[in-house]
């Protein structure tokens, strides 16, 4: 009898279970988990359908319409725009992860600490799409603010508009991102400041440790679960980049600028070439796991 009412039990809950979980399940199949396994299997077929293997990724990788690194030595390597991403990710994560935990310390008992956080952090409220409109005047011959400084302190070569030169307009992109998305990790990095004990800093203070050893031995390592949070959005961010390239460049000039996401779109809806756009999102989908997984497992591990 109480064997039977354990199963009975046991049923009864997997029963509300499923119940509940079952329109959430339906809809992610239907929504996600569905078109998904679609968009894998179109990239590798072509139009009509047939199985090409990976014909779609290396065309898409070996696209030299979408790269332009002026300078490269000794020769961009076939890989497409996401060389540019790759760029992207190696320029603007140090930079934004740095400026944003210096801003947190410098404002962490400043006077108006909370005004000056709404200010830097209004970048990162802006519609990226109204960002890129933004960086497009800020580095523009006539009317950017860049340009202007660099003319005023002698830098004639750079006083022109940025966005316009294939050897200035994916640095323009870049450093005017870090100002978009410095306030996301300053915030993250000032509410990690917040749980430090100030027992930490005196004790070391006592022991004779200046700001600088505080701040490497002391705010770096307990800082470093909020490190890896802003590392991983931030990086997960710069790989599905899209809406400040087009506002601002269109991928150009002469494909500069080009981006993965970008790309996609270009593939889709302007050359209609579906598969290829496919490969492109499956490859995006799939550095985007690599980064979700790396952060789950860095996750576990430090606990």
């Amino acid at each position: 009898m109480r064997l039977h009412r354990v199963r009975w039990e046991r049923i009864r809950r997997w029963g509300a279970f499923l119940a509940f979980t079952a329109p959430a399940l339906a809809l992610i199949s239907l929504l996600i988990v569905l078109p998904a396994m679609q968009t894998v299997a179109l990239s590798f077929t072509d139009k009509r359908g047939a199985f090409v293997g990976l014909r779609n990724f290396i065309e898409v990788l070996s696209d030299s319409d979408t790269l332009n690194l002026t300078g490269f030595p000794p020769g961009p390597p076939p890989w497409g725009s996401l060389v540019h991403n790759a760029v992207w990710i190696l320029l603007h994560l140090p930079l934004t992860v740095g400026l944003g935990l210096i801003l947190a310390v410098l404002l962490e008992r400043a006077r108006g600490a909370t005004f000056l956080k709404s200010v830097i952090f209004l970048g990162m409220v802006t519609p990226m799409i109204v960002g890129g409109v933004i960086i497009r005047f800020l580095f523009d011959e006539n009317a950017g603010v860049v340009t202007a400084i660099m003319r005023a302190v002698g830098l004639t070569a750079l006083g022109r508009s940025w966005t316009a030169y294939p050897e200035t307009a994916l640095p323009a992109l870049i450093l005017g991102s870090v100002w978009l998305w410095a306030g996301f990790s300053m915030i993250l990095y000032s509410a990690g400041l917040a749980t430090i004990p100030r027992d930490y800093y005196e004790a070391a203070a006592v022991d004779g440790a200046g700001p600088l050893q505080q701040f490497w031995y002391i705010t770096v390592p307990s800082l470093r679960p909020v490190t890896m949070v802003i590392v991983a959005m931030t990086i997960l961010w710069e790989l599905k980049i899209f809406d400040i390239v087009y506002t601002a460049t269109l991928g150009g000039p002469g494909g500069a600028t080009m981006v993965l996401a970008l790309q996609m779109y270009f593939y889709a809806f302007r050359a209609l070439e579906f598969p290829r756009a496919a490969a492109v999102a499956t490859m995006l989908s799939l550095f985007t796991l690599i980064v979700g997984l790396w952060f789950v497992r860095t996750l576990r591990s430090s606990e």
